[in-house]
């Protein structure tokens, strides 16, 4: 799903909402997950899961092809965890 199904499922739901309002809702969404996450903030929504940055430290690998070793720099990656309520949904439609 896109953020633009996102946007046409929000507006067939909420008809006296115009797309353009409703645009600028889940966009703003987006906007202030994005800003908590780049300021190292958790985010939680009850029933989908949570957000959290993880670091990742330096680390030395090995090239497979050239059989060289590589450092590789530290970085940041977003991680999410299921919530319970997603969880048991999706276990159920099995």
């Amino acid at each position: 799903m896109k953020k633009s199904d996102i946007i046409e499922t929000i507006s067939k739901e909420m008809p006296f909402l115009s797309k353009k309002t409703v645009s600028a809702v889940v966009n703003g969404t987006f906007e202030a997950m994005i800003d908590a996450l780049s300021k190292g903030e958790r985010i939680e929504i009850r029933g989908l899961g949570s957000f959290r940055v993880r670091s990742k430290p330096e680390r030395i690998v090995r090239n497979p092809r050239t059989g060289e070793r590589v450092k590789i720099p530290p970085r940041k990656l977003v991680h999410f965890k299921v919530g319970k309520l997603l969880k048991a949904q999706l276990s159920q439609k099995k």
